[in-house]
């Protein structure tokens, strides 16, 4: 144990702890630097090893700010934020907090981008935990270090599919540990109960295999049965040291995404961002556009760029939604138009997954528009035929939603709703500020990554980043707070329809989607609460009182400050 939290006589919380000089200075976790008072500093023989200024939080605060608006590039930026994580946790929560709008795009999407791209090359001081092949029979030894023992919250990845940057191989680890670093922000998930892993079964990109700086294993990425033991032993592992864990899968390939959710999501507790908690965020952002829209969500008309497992997940989840309006399975799956490399999905489309099956068109259909539906149907010819009153880029590629495509669809509908939800920005298959101009400002907008206001009725207006750390916290809180065994699919809709119900939309129709970073915390507690309900409802969790439930969340949310010292006996 290095640390212990007690509360004494007057209700203040003290930290005792054994560990003084370096040792202290040096752990993330406890580090104040130089906010160790004078008597800290001579209880833990600090003197010396600290400049001899008291600095208080916020002075560290103003003295970090500075420092990163002087960093030249984003990746500076990006290294300089991660540079304050490995050193003093409690500042590094506190200064996002603080500035959660500025920073979001340097600890999570887009620069994290880069991070990963070049993590070889920027490497510091070991975080998380890097699981490679040739130690797969090693995973027991692995895990069972003492400093585990208050794990609560595991993000993975494989690194193969980052962002729109596919394969990164090793580098995939800034994924897990930037998504952690938003449950706490966000969901103050504290930072010692999180553990970021990268699940190393080599690399198929051969920049990095021939990169001499290369962290990973250099070895072609293990496919097939090879691929399905070493995933198996690792959930074994996982389960066996961890059984009330949440382990959110993240970035893996859409074959081995889907494949392992359906896999597990009934054996553990866990979920795929990627594929729930995209369109948990999409379908919550829809709820609102639809109503800013005038257009009844059972008549909608959806054409999805992208038919992956993110595309097909989000389709899924609004069908369940439009199946609470009346419609059948049938009928729900009857308004998607789906499109992958090859154009439309029809019943002539070679080699698909089976889950994307279902939303297959029938060549009759296709016939009947004068195309031949064994070839290539545009994304183009699909807006002038179905004419769409929502367009969803999950595709990757960059630009393309283009002016012809945009005022195709304009010129059909009132309110265009056009979501480029594509990561990082340089993937975004459109600019908002075209997307403007080319609907006479009649589009709504949300984008996957952050852009610049546009001018909308002669004022600046923020463009609704539709960003999964609305959510994904939240069902991390609501799942610990409430002891859910299991994530379902129904949990993920009412996490959607409780971030609906914070859209700034629902007062003003001209408003935004969804409500300012700013607010992130308090939207995290509803969504938490609306996924803590109903994992009761859906059985997955036992029943408790909305007094009990609040009393979790409250006990299980960390604020970033810090305690006052106490010297415990080694």
């Amino acid at each position: 144990m290095k640390y212990k939290i007690q509360t004494d006589a007057d209700g203040k919380q003290i930290l005792e702890t054994a560990l003084i000089d370096y040792d202290l200075i040096t752990n993330p976790l406890l580090n104040k630097g130089m906010a160790f008072t004078p008597e800290e500093r001579d209880a833990f023989g600090l003197h010396g090893l600290l400049p001899p200024q008291i600095s208080t939080l916020e002075q560290q605060l103003d003295r970090s700010y500075k420092i990163f608006q002087n960093k030249a590039t984003d990746l500076e930026k990006h290294i300089y934020l991660r540079d304050i994580q490995d050193s003093n946790e409690t500042l590094f929560y506190y200064f996002i907090t603080k500035h959660i709008t500025e920073l979001l795009p340097y600890i999570y999407t887009p620069v994290v981008g880069q991070g990963c791209q070049k993590f070889s090359h920027i490497y510091r001081r070991p975080r998380g935990m890097f699981i490679s092949y040739p130690n797969r029979d090693k995973m027991d030894q692995i895990l069972s270090n003492a400093r585990f023992n208050n794990i609560k919250m595991i993000v993975v990845s494989d690194g193969e599919r980052i962002l729109g940057l596919g394969d990164q191989g090793a580098g995939g680890m800034g994924i897990p540990i930037g998504k952690l670093s938003l449950y706490t922000a966000a969901a103050g998930i504290h930072p010692r109960s999180t553990l970021p892993i990268l699940l190393d079964v080599g690399t198929n990109n051969p920049d990095l295999l021939n990169d001499p700086l290369y962290i990973g294993w250099k070895n072609p990425r293990i496919r097939g049965e090879e691929y399905d033991r070493f995933i198996e032993t690792f959930v074994t592992a996982v389960k066996k040291r961890f059984p009330n864990v949440v382990l959110q899968w993240e970035d893996f390939s859409q074959q081995n995404a889907t494949t392992i959710l359906d896999r597990y999501q009934d054996k553990l507790c866990t979920f795929n961002d990627d594929i729930q908690g995209t369109a948990a965020v999409v379908t919550s952002a829809l709820i609102s556009a639809v109503k800013v829209a005038g257009v009844p969500l059972n008549e909608l008309r959806v054409v999805m760029s992208g038919a992956g497992s993110a595309g097909c997940g989000i389709s899924n989840l609004i069908i369940e939604l439009m199946k609470e309006k009346g419609l059948s399975e049938k009928e729900a799956t009857s308004r998607f138009y789906l499109l992958n490399s090859k154009g439309l999905l029809t019943d002539a489309t070679p080699n698909l997954y089976s889950f994307q099956e279902k939303f297959c068109r029938n060549s009759q259909e296709i016939n009947t528009w004068g195309c031949d539906p064994t070839s290539k149907i545009s994304l183009l010819e699909v807006i002038k035929h179905v004419k769409p009153h929502i367009l969803i880029g999950v595709s990757g590629r960059a630009n393309l939603f283009t002016k012809e495509i945009v005022t195709e669809m304009a010129s059909h509908v009132a309110q265009p709703i056009i979501f480029p939800l594509s990561n990082p920005t340089s993937c975004s298959e459109a600019d908002p500020a075209d997307l403007m101009k080319w609907t006479q400002n009649r589009v709504i907008i949300g984008t996957g990554s952050p852009f610049p206001d546009v001018i909308r009725d002669g004022k600046p207006f923020r463009v609704d980043q539709i960003n999964n750390s609305y959510i994904f916290p939240g069902v991390g809180l609501g799942t610990i707070a409430s002891k859910a065994t299991r994530i379902t699919d129904s949990m993920m809709l009412a996490a959607a329809k409780a971030l609906a119900n914070a859209s700034p939309s629902n007062g003003d129709l001209k408003g935004n989607l969804l409500p300012p970073l700013t607010d992130i915390r308090n939207v995290t507690v509803q969504v938490a609460k609306g996924v803590a309900k109903e994992a009761m409802k859906a059985g997955v969790a036992n029943e408790i009182s909305d007094d009990e439930l609040e009393k979790n969340i409250k006990d299980t949310v960390w604020n970033p400050t810090y305690y006052s010292f106490k010297k415990a006996e080694k």
